[in-house]
């Protein structure tokens, strides 16, 4: 199944990898440098997931994801994170994320996460490694 995805990072490298592996999977992604231009980017088109990245100049990706579920409540959301700790864990999960990757994570296990929220069956449970 299609989905559109939006992808937020601040690393070119980053946002371009992301692209191409979903692109594979057959999903119409679209890159976002930082959360002003995410935010932008919501408003204009509806879209099923938001990868994010937590750390970000400006606003960060808590902060995004707090907007993102105060204006569109039922959208997905994928956390990316070097700093996977407990707290921040429950910060995703107080924040309405569905699930999170710690960097550096496998494409394998992004993709696994991607198929499970968009399926509606996140875990939150911990991927990647830290």
């Amino acid at each position: 199944m299609t989905s559109r995805i939006l992808v937020v990072d601040d690393e070119n490298y980053v946002r371009d990898l992301l692209k191409r592996v979903l692109e594979r999977r057959r999903h119409d992604v679209h890159l976002a440098r930082d959360a002003d231009e995410a935010l932008a980017l919501l408003d204009k088109e509806p879209y099923a997931l938001l990868l994010t990245d937590v750390v970000m100049p400006g606003m960060d990706g808590f902060e995004l994801l707090r907007r993102v579920k105060a204006a569109f409540p039922a959208m997905r959301v994928i956390v990316l994170t070097g700093y996977a700790r407990k707290q921040s864990i429950s910060d995703f999960l107080l924040y309405g994320a569905d699930d999170y990757l710690a960097k550096p994570f496998q494409v394998n296990t992004l993709l696994e996460a991607v198929d499970r929220v968009l399926d509606g069956d996140a875990t939150m449970a911990s991927h990647g490694r830290v």
